[in-house]
């Protein structure tokens, strides 16, 4: 068994590693030969401490990530989040390598948003509307803005200081940001994220203009919520797997035809058509698949056996 630990894991990471590995992984999830299995939602001795097993394979890959939730770490210096991947050999189904990966699954979960986001947006895409100020929405914006012409971010925080931080971090990276409440975002966005642990709507379906490009990333358990069910009847809808999202994501909430949900990586292959129209509105879910973790895993592996 090899190891690499969260400090090696952070410095191989890059978003362009990332962003390679989640449309590798996008279109995996879509070919035969490929399984990603439920979810298991789980908490620790405390319930307010929460883990998530999330497993899959395909031809060439098998493994599975835990991701952690302890909502009082910040108070002993540790982040809230925290994520370890273990892979197998498939040859004698013992676990082959195991990677610290709190720090890769930021990148993963902002590169997953960049591959849909890159696909739907319109090209002149400018405004970000990010709801949302803790660690992951800074990984998103930055993904972002690898992939679009991001010249303003909207920065919708319940807590103010946090969100004017929030605003001063991004202009550390050169992303020019704002403080906004969700109205004022939403109507001038050409990008809504939402990268929240909500349960109720964030926005009102109204607000979105045509041609907004919407990635939903919070939605991740049964009750989550960060989007207006009524904007689903104006929007074309994506996500990384239909039915993972249908159980856990953004379209538990969905009541229409479930044949409206594409699979990124059926238009990642030319399989459906993605926008149509400058004046679209595209809507991706990431639940967050097991094959994203997988596929940047062997990415890292390959950088550290170069190391």
């Amino acid at each position: 068994m090899r190891f690499i630990s969260e400090e090696q894991s952070a410095a191989l990471i890059s978003h362009e590693m990332a962003f390679q590995a989640a449309r590798e992984a996008l279109i995996a999830a879509v070919e035969s030969g490929s399984a990603v299995f439920p979810a298991v939602i789980a908490h620790g001795s405390q319930p307010q401490n929460r883990f998530t097993v999330k497993a899959g394979s395909t031809q060439e890959l098998a493994g599975l990530k835990v991701g952690s939730f302890w909502p009082s770490n910040p108070g002993k210096g540790l982040p809230r989040h925290n994520s370890i991947t273990l892979l197998f050999d498939q040859d004698i189904g013992r676990i082959e390598w195991v990677i610290e990966s709190g720090t890769v699954n930021a990148f993963r979960t902002a590169a997953v948003d960049a591959a849909a986001t890159d696909l739907l947006a319109n090209p002149e895409a400018a405004t970000i509307a990010i709801f949302g100020a803790g660690n992951q929405a800074l990984y998103e914006c930055q993904a972002i803005a690898r992939i679009r012409p991001i010249t303003r971010v909207l920065v919708v925080a319940r807590d103010i200081a946090k969100g004017e931080q929030f605003a001063v971090n991004l202009a550390e990276l050169g992303i020019a940001a704002e403080l906004a409440d969700a109205e004022q975002a939403c109507r001038a966005a050409d990008i809504v994220i939402t990268a929240t642990p909500s349960r109720t709507c964030l926005f009102e379906a109204e607000w979105i203009q045509p041609g907004t490009h919407i990635s939903a990333m919070g939605s991740d358990a049964a009750g989550k919520q960060e989007l207006p069910p009524s904007l689903f009847d104006r929007a074309l809808l994506f996500c990384d797997l239909p039915a993972q999202s249908r159980t856990i994501g953004e379209y538990q909430h969905f009541d229409g035809d479930p044949a409206r949900i594409k699979a990124v990586g059926d238009l990642l292959l030319g399989r459906v058509p993605g926008r149509i129209d400058a004046d679209d509105i595209t809507i991706f879910d990431s639940s967050g698949i097991s094959l994203q973790d997988l596929y940047t895993a062997r990415h890292l592996i390959a950088a550290f056996e170069k190391s």
